[in-house]
């Protein structure tokens, strides 16, 4: 760290600032990449005095030009004045080497994701920092625990993890070794709080909560493309538009880096010897390959340039050229059921101009189900989604009866009964003998192997998955399943009535949990294990994965919404057939499911909820 830069004008490289006596006031930043000057951003935003230390004087060149940048923003956007720009500006200073951090109380740590240069780094900072200064790691993979065993100061060192970009993302996980004194931990937490950050206290281990659970699940969709059981844009879209996610997982992936994260995941393996920790191979050769995302241009994805976020076609690119067969002409289409989900499809269809029987074992079910389609139409119109007139025409296409053969004419039938293997076979053997030849039969199981209800009828080519989401008028994904012995038309058919209906489609193969599932419910069930190991809470849990992984919803708030009995369900399928010992249910989600403590439907589960 001892090379010299010329510091830029924004800098001096004279002496730092001078500490004042407000506790923590003065903050040094050793490493100006991204990372590195998005938290110094933060703080000298908020009034701290901040030490910016780089041996790359282009890189302290760059964090000084975004800060000016991003406090310009600012005034434009009449978020702060041209004084306080001023104040932010003139508190960031830029210094070549570690002697700057001398007066600093705190020091964050943001160099590269390697032991030996972290190592050095704090030996030198021991050394010259003053004896209170506590000493910060922003590692999310490395042992906070063996940098702090390595320095005279133990009790005073410490994780202190931001999320990307920093001024944005909400999270801090503050991290405690068993050396870290309780005051050390007290003040750093504070400090996060008084940035307008939410601080989440977490022990040390690799990855922590938020990268804990993420790198878990991009391992697992990383494998999956590397599979190539489904491409990489329809494994984005899915995640996306099934899950409500911010990105899917392999741009994501470029986006952290495709080198991050194989040294994150080799830190997490390394810590739990778990099957889904251990790299993917296919991240190990893009790193070796030099194709680490992003930041060099090309990952799983190509991009513009290098650092460029825009996506540019390669020859996995799915092309204008790329045909299809001819699908077969659907006009009338039947949908089997009268719950939540045969109900929201029926309406789906109806909207989209379809001619629709929904049929139930009885009549008073099938016009119940009716009723409740009108109601949902009904808060369509009150919202300004549809006029009377579009709503009136959508019913008029919907009729209810209590037997399957009114499936004579469709020619398209929608399965939506029960998740249970013998009650979707019995009714296939009926599909088979009342639908005429060449209709297409789609069954929306989402844990069940589609074959193996094909395979109950005389024409297994003509049956497909047609895995809608829940609420299906409001969830644009449909996961199309196709079977070895389902014909290359039916899956046409499907996406051209995707299409008409204005679902986006996305193909994969008949293997349990078909895309979404199968990423979903490993991650889920690692929180779980979270729990059950003690290492965080539930709320914290809930309030890491969505502060800093921008999900709609934290893993047990979605547990308790799914219900435990349907996750449990679907997590011993994923390893009845995977026989990854690390797919095993928690059971900690057994002995709830046990008890009867089902989620939302039963007022507890992982949470507690009002009666209705």
């Amino acid at each position: 760290m001892d090379r010299p830069s010329t510091p830029s004008s924004s800098a001096t490289a004279s002496s730092p600032p001078a500490a004042s006596a407000t506790p923590l006031a003065t903050v040094a930043v050793v490493g100006l990449g991204t990372m590195g000057t998005g938290i110094a951003e933060v703080m000298a935003r908020a009034g701290h005095e901040v030490i910016g230390i780089d041996i790359d004087q282009s890189a302290a060149r760059r964090a000084v030009a975004a800060l000016e940048r991003s406090t310009a923003r600012a005034v434009e956007r009449g978020r702060s004045t041209e004084a306080e720009r001023g104040d932010a500006l003139a508190r960031f200073r830029t210094f070549p080497d570690l002697r700057a951090a001398a007066e600093a109380d705190l020091v964050i740590e943001v160099v590269d994701e390697r032991y030996d240069i972290k190592r050095e780094v704090f030996t030198e900072l021991d050394r010259l920092a003053k004896p209170d200064a506590i000493l910060a790691t922003g590692t999310n993979a490395l042992s906070v625990t063996r940098l702090a065993a390595e320095t005279s100061r133990p009790e005073r060192v410490l994780g202190l993890h931001f999320f990307a970009p920093a001024p944005a993302m909400k999270l801090v996980e503050v991290v405690s070794t068993v050396l870290t004194s309780p005051e050390t931990t007290a003040a750093v937490t504070a400090l996060v709080l008084s940035l307008g950050k939410e601080p989440v206290p977490v022990g040390d281990r690799p990855g922590f909560i938020a990268d804990g659970l993420l790198f878990g699940y991009l391992n697992q969709a990383a494998a999956m493309y590397e599979a190539r059981y489904a491409t990489r844009e329809d494994i984005d879209a899915a995640m996306r538009l099934g899950c409500g996610l911010p990105m899917g997982p392999l741009a994501l992936l470029d986006l952290i880096g495709v080198d991050t994260a194989t040294t994150v995941l080799e830190a997490m393996y390394e810590a739990s010897h778990d099957r889904l920790h251990a790299p993917a191979p296919v991240l190990k050769q893009l790193t070796a390959a030099g194709l680490r995302g992003r930041k060099s241009g090309r990952g799983f994805y190509s991009y513009q340039a290098p650092g460029s976020a825009v996506v540019v076609p390669d020859a996995q690119t799915p092309g204008a050229g790329d045909t299809r067969p001819a699908g077969r002409p659907v006009r009338a289409v039947g949908v089997a059921g009268s719950g939540t989900m045969a109900t929201g499809i029926a309406e789906v269809f109806a909207k989209a101009g379809f001619d629709v029987v929904l049929a139930a074992r009885t009549q008073e079910k099938a016009e119940s189900a009716v009723a409740r389609l009108a109601k949902s139409l009904d808060r369509s119109v009150t919202k300004g989604r549809l006029t009377r007139e579009q709503r009136d025409a959508a019913v008029a296409r919907v009729s209810p009866s209590g037997a399957y053969d009114s499936f004579a004419d469709a020619d398209l039938v929608v399965e939506a009964v029960a998740e249970d293997l013998a009650v979707k076979q019995q009714l296939f053997q009926t599909l088979d003998k009342v639908c005429k030849p060449g209709a297409v039969l789609a069954t929306t199981t989402s844990s069940l192997p589609v074959v193996a209800v094909a395979r109950a009828t005389g024409r297994p080519q003509d049956v497909v998955g047609m895995h809608f989401f829940n609420p299906a008028p409001a969830m644009k994904l449909v996961e199309v399943v196709h079977t070895v012995l389902t014909a290359d038309d039916v899956r046409a058919t499907v996406h051209q009535v995707c299409d008409a209906v204005r679902k986006h489609a996305v193909d994969c193969g008949d293997r349990a949990g078909f895309i979404v599932n199968a990423l979903l419910f490993p991650y889920l069930n690692n929180a779980v294990k979270m729990v059950q190991d003690h290492y965080a809470s539930v709320d914290d849990i809930d309030a890491a994965m969505k502060l800093g992984g921008g999900y709609p919803m934290g893993p047990f708030e979605l547990l308790d919404v799914v219900g435990l009995d349907v996750s449990l369900a679907i997590e011993q399928v994923l390893h009845e057939e995977f026989r990854d010992p690390g797919l095993a249910p928690a059971p900690l989600l057994e002995h709830l499911v046990s008890a009867g403590c089902l989620g939302r439907k039963t007022g507890r589960g992982f949470r507690e909820y009002a009666r209705r």
